[in-house]
């Protein structure tokens, strides 16, 4: 069954097909959301982003583009959980306190394609996760983070040459 089809069944109340969707889709969301931010915070950001979906799914006129919707809440939550880190550290930085880096975080080793990842400026990270990761479209990109396409093909680029720096920083040659 398609998700297009899903949708409207679950549109019209079919509690399963709204199931099916989630069942599908929650792995590929979270591991979205985990490449954003950390475990801890993507766990929470995933349940809004659930929620969202339920609340809006009677509102969506478009079921065929579900999946460009889906990822645009996921963005937006994520962008709003980035914003809250962002000015929470400002403020504490502004009351001279100082911003400990999470332990856990800093001890556990991986894999170096993650690092070079979790390196990348949050918008070209991004767009790599949705491009590559996600196997979105240059179009889906766009409308997810709503910007042109050619913005999109631009930040590809750079994310790649920054990505492709980074790995031959540690050793790797293409």
């Amino acid at each position: 069954m398609t998700d297009e089809l899903l949708v409207i069944r679950a549109q019209l109340g079919e509690r399963a097909a709204l199931a099916e969707l989630v069942a599908r889709w929650q792995e590929p969301v979270w591991t979205y959301v985990r490449r954003m931010l950390d475990a801890e915070r993507a766990d929470d950001v995933t349940q809004e982003i659930w929620l969202a979906v339920v609340r809006g799914l009677p509102r969506l006129r478009e079921p065929a583009r579900f999946v460009p919707w889906l990822f645009t809440i996921a963005r937006r939550s994520v962008t709003d959980r980035l914003r809250g880190q962002y000015a929470r550290e400002l403020e504490a930085r502004a009351a001279g306190e100082v911003v400990a880096e999470d332990p856990v975080e800093a001890m556990v080793d991986r894999a170096e394609l993650v690092n070079a990842l979790a390196g990348l400026p949050v918008l070209e990270r991004e767009i790599l996760v949705l491009f590559y990761l996600e196997d979105l479209s240059v179009e889906d990109c766009a409308q997810i983070c709503r910007i042109p396409a050619g913005t999109v093909k631009s930040r590809l680029n750079r994310a790649r040459r920054l990505l492709r720096a980074h790995l031959e920083e540690k050793g790797y040659r293409p």
